[in-house]
């Protein structure tokens, strides 16, 4: 499948498996920091969206993986860089994130996840590693609402062991850890980033919703994901988990309806 470009219309199948087979405990020892980024010619992917300078796709490399953990890592302590030992948090927190991420992105119970990055354009005559190319990084989740709900998390009356409703209706898009290398923001890269997420999971089977989570005192996020028609849904009317009181405080629920 050819690029393609924003306002082209297109069909995207998520991958149900990753591209290669990935060792499910592999540690950061086991990649290679300086490998270059492959050529377009050297990829093998189904699909990918090209604006500006930049390259939207699933990641499908180890060092991929990796650097989206790494990149995720910096944009959860980037405003702690006053704590000691900051340089080891973010190191191991890259390493759980990136053997979790590749566990996500197995199939399990019908459910999926893309791991999908946003990497620099090739140039002629210009090489660049891996982790120097990578600079945007989200997952795409495909999931099945739970019996009763018509949203996730929705406080519901279910029997003890509720059943999952795996029919096409019930199938939704989430979105999730969303974030952009700090030198590379104020380019386009989150919402050209989520405009292929959503494309994605409108032509997964037919989903209709995708719903992501943003901090209430994230108004830039919020703005963001309006702008794109989220719809925002406060959480203290709607979710019920083990972290409830959590989520009242700190988050809200939007919602697209592709």
């Amino acid at each position: 499948m050819k690029n393609l470009k924003k306002k082209d219309e297109f069909s995207v199948k998520l991958s149900m498996t990753p591209v290669r087979k990935l060792d499910e405990s592999l540690s950061s020892n086991g990649l290679q920091f300086d490998r270059l980024q492959p050529s377009d010619q050297e990829l093998v992917r189904e699909n990918s969206f090209e604006f500006g300078q930049f390259v939207a796709r699933e990641a499908m490399l180890d060092e991929e993986y990796w650097t989206a953990a790494w990149l995720r890592a910096e944009s959860h302590w980037e405003n702690r860089t006053f704590e000691r030992y900051i340089d080891s948090f973010k190191r191991k927190f890259a390493d759980q994130e990136f053997n979790a991420v590749k566990r996500r992105c197995k199939v399990r119970n019908g459910d999926t996840c893309a791991c999908i990055i946003v990497v620099r354009k090739e140039q002629k005559n210009v090489q660049r590693s891996i982790i120097k190319s990578v600079v945007g990084t989200l997952d795409l989740n495909i999931r099945y609402l739970l019996q009763g709900e018509t949203f996730p998390g929705e406080r519901v009356k279910t029997p003890f062991c509720c059943s999952i409703n795996r029919t096409p209706l019930s199938r939704y898009g989430y979105i999730a850890n969303l974030c952009v290398a700090k030198s590379a923001r104020r380019q386009g890269i989150a919402s050209n980033m989520m405009y292929f997420a959503v494309e994605c999971a409108k032509s997964n089977a037919g989903v209709s919703q995708v719903y992501v989570h943003v901090d209430r005192n994230n108004r830039p996020g919020q703005l963001l994901y309006q702008k794109m028609g989220f719809e925002l849904r406060r959480l203290f009317q709607m979710v019920e988990t083990a972290n409830s009181r959590l989520l009242l405080e700190e988050t809200y629920l939007l919602r697209l309806q592709t």
